[in-house]
């Protein structure tokens, strides 16, 4: 039976997992061709690969209808055909809900590259061109194409695009927006992106960004959101702030501006925060308004050989989702016993959690190859200590003649071992973020919100930010934001940055650019 996440989700802010292009591929390939053999397919995966796809309803071993998909990692070629990107092209968009990120992170590292701050640049016109069309073809949602302020700051991104200073960025991105505004069909709505390093700089991206919204200045094809990025993702105080002024100057309205996202972010503690958020907006302001927030840490966990095995929000303690290194030995290429199983026996961790990915699987279901087989590209399993070798068997010698001898045992997975726990970890997180606000709206507070330092404070953040919404006068909303800032400075958002560390002081190289 398909376990429904959508009818599990209420009315909590919506976590949209960053779905893989590696991923997505599977589901999508499978379609056209038996690109996973059926001999390989486990048993529980009733209906094959497609069973891993999150997004079918019907087929799903799990349907949640929300999720992100990058134009940085797609295929913007619309007008050929692509099984890779099937899962995504052919989707129900009856039963599902996509959000488009645009790619400014491509453009800040310099991988897309192009003169961004000149309209006329051959390069950036066609990337420009061609991430609008694949929005307006396959996403419901998707956020405008920014120049994020940290490119100036990036050796990679200046070079690539030309940006060196904060104001050459918000120059850029003015660029794109004029062609989005001009140029979209109508098919998706869209997201003004905030960025900026600090206070400063977020306000003043904002002043000059925030008529794109305005369906006075654009009565017809105004944007149609939020998407905060940089500091305004990170730091709750500021991101209230932004939120008070947007209800004041008329940009947070039902049916015009409905959707906010959240770049990056992944703390539990964020996810029911953000739900007091939306609940406080929709009763006060706007009752169709929906936050959004994701992070590809399924993926990437996986990628990096770690799964999701547990799940902790204990009263007054750290929440957190345990990962860590999956089952990956030689010797369980022939082991049936349960993943589950298998996983505490062998050590990894005391407990885990099953997914409905997970309940079924077995041992060798994810550690398929053995010593002496090969992979797809002919390498051949071997263990530390031994010998490695070349596809024909012989000893691999090193450049004096010596055998080179393998530090760490083959891996034990194929590329599929890949996708079920990709999968797995998926079904992980969402519940995790589900379980999360189920445990607050039953009186379970995660340490962070209730923090010894500020005991003394007379209100929880729900009962701050209903007090925000709740008033009429903006001068008031901002003093009580203003008046818990020492408080809300203290919850630590996305990579471990608060508003504390970033409020007047431009953030460190590393903290902002492993954000994005």
């Amino acid at each position: 039976m398909i376990q429904n996440l959508t009818l599990q989700q209420k009315d909590y802010a919506h976590f949209l997992p960053a779905l893989s292009g590696f991923y997505a591929t599977f589901i999508g390939k499978q379609r056209f061709e038996e690109y996973v053999s059926k001999t390989r397919i486990p048993h529980n995966l009733s209906h094959g690969v497609e069973s891993l796809n999150y997004l079918n309803q019907q087929k799903g071993n799990f349907y949640y209808k929300w999720s992100l998909y990058s134009a940085g990692h797609a295929d913007l070629d619309i007008t050929t055909n692509n099984p890779n990107e099937d899962m995504i092209r052919n989707r129900n968009r009856e039963e599902t809900w996509l959000l488009g990120d645009s790619g400014g992170f491509q453009i800040g590292k310099g991988v897309w590259e192009g003169d961004w701050k000149n309209p006329s640049c051959l390069k950036a016109s066609k990337k420009r061109q061609d991430v609008l069309r694949w929005m307006d073809a396959y996403m419901d949602y998707g956020m405008i194409l920014d120049i994020p302020a940290w490119v100036a700051r990036s050796k990679e991104g200046k070079k690539a695009t030309g940006v060196t200073t904060y104001q050459e960025a918000v120059n850029a991105t003015r660029i794109n927006n004029d062609y989005w505004i001009k140029n979209r069909s109508g098919a998706c709505k869209f997201l003004n992106v905030l960025q900026g390093e600090d206070h400063k700089q977020a306000d003043d991206w904002y002043f000059q960004m925030k008529d794109y919204c305005d369906p006075k200045k654009y009565p017809n094809n105004h944007f149609n959101g939020w998407s905060m990025g940089g500091q305004n993702m990170c730091d709750i105080h500021l991101a209230l702030k932004r939120l008070i002024s947007l209800r004041f100057d008329g940009l947070l309205e039902k049916g015009i501006h409905d959707v906010m996202h959240f770049l990056g972010t992944s703390k539990l503690e964020w996810a029911v925060l953000l739900t007091d958020i939306q609940r406080a907006v929709r009763k006060y302001h706007n009752e169709n308004f929906m936050i959004t927030f994701d992070c590809a840490s399924p993926f990437l966990a996986t990628a990096n050989g770690q799964i999701y095995c547990e799940l902790e929000t204990e009263d007054r303690k750290k929440w957190v989702y345990r990962m860590v290194p999956s089952i990956d030995n030689l010797s369980l290429s022939s082991d049936s016993t349960p993943f589950g199983q298998a996983f505490v026996r062998e050590g990894n961790h005391t407990s885990f959690m099953e997914s409905p990915i997970s309940l079924g699987l077995t041992a060798k279901d994810i550690c398929i190859y053995s010593v002496g087989d090969k992979n797809k590209v002919g390498a051949i399993k071997v263990l530390k200590g031994q010998p490695e070798l070349n596809k024909d068997g012989s000893v691999k010698l090193d450049k004096d003649g010596n055998p080179v001898i393998r530090e760490k045992d083959s891996t034990s997975w194929d590329s599929f071992s890949y996708a079920l726990m990709m999968g797995h970890n998926v079904w992980m997180h969402i519940n995790a973020v589900q379980e999360a606000n189920r445990r607050y709206d039953n009186n379970y507070y995660p340490a962070m919100l209730k923090d010894d330092k500020f005991i003394g404070i007379n209100q929880e953040f729900k009962e701050i930010v209903n007090d925000i919404f709740s008033t009429d006068d903006k001068n008031k909303a901002n003093q009580i934001n203003d008046d818990y800032q020492k408080y809300l400075d203290s919850i630590i958002g996305t990579r471990g940055t608060t508003g504390k560390k970033m409020t007047s002081a431009k953030p460190t190289y590393n903290e902002l650019f492993e954000e994005e």
